[in-house]
Protein backbone atom coordinates (compact mmCIF):
# COMPACT_ATOMS: atom_id res chain seq x y z
CA UNK A 1 0.00 0.00 0.00
CA UNK A 2 1.50 3.14 -0.94
CA UNK A 3 1.61 6.48 1.34
CA UNK A 4 -1.20 8.15 -0.70
CA UNK A 5 -3.59 5.39 -0.23
CA UNK A 6 -2.99 5.04 3.03
CA UNK A 7 -3.31 8.48 3.99
CA UNK A 8 -6.51 8.78 1.55
CA UNK A 9 -7.82 5.86 3.76
CA UNK A 10 -7.55 7.71 7.05
CA UNK A 11 -8.48 11.41 5.35
CA UNK A 12 -10.55 10.42 2.52
CA UNK A 13 -12.25 13.41 0.00
CA UNK A 14 -14.15 15.63 1.71
CA UNK A 15 -16.61 18.19 -0.42
CA UNK A 16 -15.94 21.48 -0.46
CA UNK A 17 -19.21 22.62 0.32
CA UNK A 18 -21.08 19.99 3.12
CA UNK A 19 -18.06 17.96 4.10
CA UNK A 20 -19.34 14.57 2.27
CA UNK A 21 -17.28 11.84 0.93
CA UNK A 22 -16.23 12.37 -2.39
CA UNK A 23 -13.99 10.62 -5.46
CA UNK A 24 -11.23 13.12 -5.41
CA UNK A 25 -9.66 16.29 -3.19
CA UNK A 26 -11.25 19.68 -3.84
CA UNK A 27 -13.88 18.40 -5.34
CA UNK A 28 -17.96 18.94 -4.83
CA UNK A 29 -20.53 16.65 -4.09
CA UNK A 30 -23.85 15.81 -6.83
CA UNK A 31 -25.88 18.12 -4.53
CA UNK A 32 -23.24 20.65 -3.68
CA UNK A 33 -22.32 20.83 -7.27
CA UNK A 34 -26.19 21.29 -8.19
CA UNK A 35 -26.43 24.29 -5.85
CA UNK A 36 -22.84 25.98 -7.25
CA UNK A 37 -24.12 27.90 -10.22
CA UNK A 38 -21.48 28.32 -12.54
CA UNK A 39 -21.34 31.09 -14.95
CA UNK A 40 -21.66 30.21 -18.89
CA UNK A 41 -23.43 30.73 -22.11
CA UNK A 42 -23.46 34.61 -23.23
CA UNK A 43 -21.99 36.89 -20.34
CA UNK A 44 -21.07 40.25 -20.27
CA UNK A 45 -17.66 41.11 -21.87
CA UNK A 46 -17.28 43.97 -18.61
CA UNK A 47 -17.97 41.65 -15.54
CA UNK A 48 -18.69 38.11 -16.25
CA UNK A 49 -22.08 38.44 -15.37
CA UNK A 50 -24.55 35.80 -17.45
CA UNK A 51 -26.68 37.26 -20.06
CA UNK A 52 -29.71 36.03 -21.93
CA UNK A 53 -28.71 33.70 -24.41
CA UNK A 54 -25.89 30.89 -25.32
CA UNK A 55 -23.67 32.93 -27.53
CA UNK A 56 -20.63 34.32 -26.30
CA UNK A 57 -19.15 35.35 -29.77
CA UNK A 58 -20.76 38.82 -29.48
CA UNK A 59 -19.43 41.35 -27.09
CA UNK A 60 -22.01 42.29 -24.72
CA UNK A 61 -22.79 44.36 -21.57
CA UNK A 62 -24.66 43.87 -18.91
CA UNK A 63 -27.42 46.78 -17.47
CA UNK A 64 -24.73 47.27 -14.51
CA UNK A 65 -21.94 48.25 -17.23
CA UNK A 66 -23.60 50.11 -19.77
CA UNK A 67 -24.54 52.27 -16.36
CA UNK A 68 -21.03 52.64 -15.17
CA UNK A 69 -18.41 52.59 -17.58
CA UNK A 70 -15.78 50.09 -16.02
CA UNK A 71 -12.27 51.37 -16.35
CA UNK A 72 -10.98 47.74 -17.09
CA UNK A 73 -10.91 45.99 -20.90
CA UNK A 74 -12.09 42.55 -19.97
CA UNK A 75 -13.67 40.90 -16.50
CA UNK A 76 -15.22 37.51 -15.99
CA UNK A 77 -16.00 35.37 -13.05
CA UNK A 78 -16.30 31.59 -12.84
CA UNK A 79 -19.42 31.72 -10.30
CA UNK A 80 -22.66 33.50 -9.05
CA UNK A 81 -22.36 34.59 -6.00
CA UNK A 82 -25.44 32.74 -4.56
CA UNK A 83 -26.45 29.65 -2.74
CA UNK A 84 -22.82 26.95 -2.49
CA UNK A 85 -21.30 30.32 -4.41
CA UNK A 86 -22.04 32.43 -1.81
CA UNK A 87 -20.82 30.09 1.10
CA UNK A 88 -17.47 28.72 -0.82
CA UNK A 89 -16.58 32.65 -0.88
CA UNK A 90 -17.87 33.26 3.04
CA UNK A 91 -15.84 30.32 3.77
CA UNK A 92 -12.78 31.21 2.15
CA UNK A 93 -12.69 35.09 3.31
CA UNK A 94 -13.73 34.65 6.90
CA UNK A 95 -13.53 31.00 7.67
CA UNK A 96 -10.04 29.82 6.91
CA UNK A 97 -11.08 27.28 4.21
CA UNK A 98 -7.89 28.19 2.03
CA UNK A 99 -7.93 25.26 0.17
CA UNK A 100 -11.24 26.68 -1.47
CA UNK A 101 -8.58 28.57 -3.58
CA UNK A 102 -7.17 25.75 -5.46
CA UNK A 103 -10.33 24.50 -7.03
CA UNK A 104 -11.39 28.25 -7.33
CA UNK A 105 -8.33 29.01 -9.38
CA UNK A 106 -9.33 26.15 -12.18
CA UNK A 107 -12.59 27.52 -12.39
CA UNK A 108 -11.71 31.13 -12.58
CA UNK A 109 -8.36 29.68 -15.12
CA UNK A 110 -11.77 28.74 -17.37
CA UNK A 111 -13.37 31.75 -17.47
CA UNK A 112 -10.40 33.46 -18.33
CA UNK A 113 -9.61 31.23 -21.14
CA UNK A 114 -10.70 33.82 -24.05
CA UNK A 115 -8.48 36.43 -22.46
CA UNK A 116 -5.08 37.47 -24.43
CA UNK A 117 -2.52 36.64 -21.18
CA UNK A 118 0.67 37.20 -23.44
CA UNK A 119 3.21 38.75 -21.01
CA UNK A 120 0.20 39.68 -18.76
CA UNK A 121 0.82 39.77 -14.55
CA UNK A 122 -1.49 38.95 -12.04
CA UNK A 123 -2.07 40.86 -8.86
CA UNK A 124 -4.54 40.66 -6.14
CA UNK A 125 -6.74 43.17 -4.46
CA UNK A 126 -4.81 44.29 -1.63
CA UNK A 127 -6.30 44.43 2.52
CA UNK A 128 -5.18 47.41 4.49
CA UNK A 129 -2.78 46.18 6.81
CA UNK A 130 -4.80 45.97 10.15
CA UNK A 131 -7.27 43.89 8.35
CA UNK A 132 -4.37 41.40 7.26
CA UNK A 133 -3.38 41.46 10.72
CA UNK A 134 -7.06 40.75 11.82
CA UNK A 135 -8.00 38.01 9.40
CA UNK A 136 -4.50 36.64 9.18
CA UNK A 137 -4.61 36.06 5.10
CA UNK A 138 -5.90 37.96 2.26
CA UNK A 139 -8.41 35.66 0.40
CA UNK A 140 -7.52 37.85 -2.84
CA UNK A 141 -3.95 36.80 -2.95
CA UNK A 142 -4.59 33.44 -2.04
CA UNK A 143 -6.69 33.06 -5.14
CA UNK A 144 -4.10 34.89 -7.34
CA UNK A 145 -1.65 32.67 -6.30
CA UNK A 146 -3.11 29.95 -7.39
CA UNK A 147 -4.68 30.88 -10.43
CA UNK A 148 -0.79 32.17 -11.25
CA UNK A 149 0.13 28.36 -10.76
CA UNK A 150 -2.93 27.23 -12.44
CA UNK A 151 -2.00 29.14 -15.62
CA UNK A 152 2.08 29.81 -15.45
CA UNK A 153 1.36 33.69 -15.25
CA UNK A 154 3.88 35.20 -13.01
CA UNK A 155 2.49 36.84 -9.73
CA UNK A 156 3.06 39.96 -7.88
CA UNK A 157 1.43 39.62 -4.48
CA UNK A 158 1.88 43.28 -3.52
CA UNK A 159 1.86 45.34 -6.66
CA UNK A 160 -1.21 46.92 -5.09
CA UNK A 161 -1.18 48.65 -1.64
CA UNK A 162 -4.14 49.81 0.38
CA UNK A 163 -3.38 53.21 1.89
CA UNK A 164 -6.05 54.11 3.83
CA UNK A 165 -8.46 51.81 5.78
CA UNK A 166 -12.26 51.40 4.10
CA UNK A 167 -15.78 50.41 6.37
CA UNK A 168 -16.66 47.19 4.98
CA UNK A 169 -19.32 47.88 1.98
CA UNK A 170 -21.88 45.59 2.46
CA UNK A 171 -24.78 47.79 2.92
CA UNK A 172 -23.30 50.55 1.50
CA UNK A 173 -25.37 51.86 -1.92
CA UNK A 174 -22.96 52.12 -5.34
CA UNK A 175 -22.44 55.79 -4.86
CA UNK A 176 -21.20 54.85 -0.90
CA UNK A 177 -18.97 52.53 -2.35
CA UNK A 178 -17.32 54.35 -5.17
CA UNK A 179 -16.45 57.29 -3.10
CA UNK A 180 -15.05 55.23 0.31
CA UNK A 181 -11.89 53.89 -1.71
CA UNK A 182 -11.19 56.85 -4.08
CA UNK A 183 -7.76 56.88 -3.69
CA UNK A 184 -7.52 54.58 -0.98
CA UNK A 185 -5.62 51.72 -3.80
CA UNK A 186 -2.37 52.98 -4.76
CA UNK A 187 0.90 51.17 -6.63
CA UNK A 188 4.22 49.85 -4.50
CA UNK A 189 6.52 52.48 -5.41
CA UNK A 190 9.19 49.22 -5.49
CA UNK A 191 6.82 47.41 -7.84
CA UNK A 192 5.92 49.57 -10.26
CA UNK A 193 8.54 48.69 -13.18
CA UNK A 194 6.80 45.54 -13.01
CA UNK A 195 3.71 46.43 -14.87
CA UNK A 196 5.05 49.19 -16.96
CA UNK A 197 3.46 49.11 -20.38
CA UNK A 198 1.97 45.05 -20.25
CA UNK A 199 -1.37 44.08 -18.89
CA UNK A 200 -2.49 43.78 -15.58
CA UNK A 201 -4.79 41.12 -14.30
CA UNK A 202 -6.53 41.87 -11.33
CA UNK A 203 -7.94 39.00 -9.01
CA UNK A 204 -10.94 39.39 -6.62
CA UNK A 205 -13.32 37.18 -4.29
CA UNK A 206 -16.47 38.98 -5.19
CA UNK A 207 -17.61 41.59 -7.61
CA UNK A 208 -20.21 43.43 -6.23
CA UNK A 209 -20.54 47.16 -7.38
CA UNK A 210 -16.98 46.87 -9.05
CA UNK A 211 -15.66 49.89 -6.69
CA UNK A 212 -12.92 48.25 -5.21
CA UNK A 213 -11.73 46.77 -8.51
CA UNK A 214 -12.19 50.06 -10.56
CA UNK A 215 -9.97 51.58 -7.82
CA UNK A 216 -7.06 49.49 -8.35
CA UNK A 217 -7.56 49.09 -12.27
CA UNK A 218 -7.45 52.73 -11.96
CA UNK A 219 -3.94 52.82 -9.95
CA UNK A 220 -2.78 50.38 -12.31
CA UNK A 221 -3.37 52.00 -15.66
CA UNK A 222 -2.20 55.87 -13.60
CA UNK A 223 1.15 54.27 -13.06
CA UNK A 224 1.66 53.28 -16.65
CA UNK A 225 0.29 49.66 -17.25
CA UNK A 226 -0.85 48.22 -20.45
CA UNK A 227 -5.04 47.45 -20.37
CA UNK A 228 -6.00 45.98 -17.01
CA UNK A 229 -8.52 43.04 -16.47
CA UNK A 230 -10.37 41.39 -13.79
CA UNK A 231 -11.10 37.81 -12.74
CA UNK A 232 -13.17 37.12 -9.44
CA UNK A 233 -14.47 33.41 -7.86
CA UNK A 234 -17.90 35.18 -7.76
CA UNK A 235 -20.51 37.88 -9.06
CA UNK A 236 -23.13 39.19 -7.45
CA UNK A 237 -26.10 39.11 -9.51
CA UNK A 238 -29.78 40.81 -9.06
CA UNK A 239 -32.71 38.63 -9.50
CA UNK A 240 -30.06 35.19 -9.33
Amino acid sequence: MSFQTAVSLIYPPRCLGCGGKVMSDFGLCGPCWRDTLFIGGSICDCCGAPLPGDDRADTLKCDDCMRTPRPWKSGRSALIYKNNGRRLVLALKHGDRQEIATPAAKWMAQAISDIPQDNMIVAPVPLHWTRMVKRRYNQSALLAQALAKQTGLPVCPDLLMRQKRTKPMEGMTKEVRFSSVKGAISIHPRRRHRLVARPVLIVDDVLTSGATLAASADACIAAGSGPVYVVTLARAVKDA
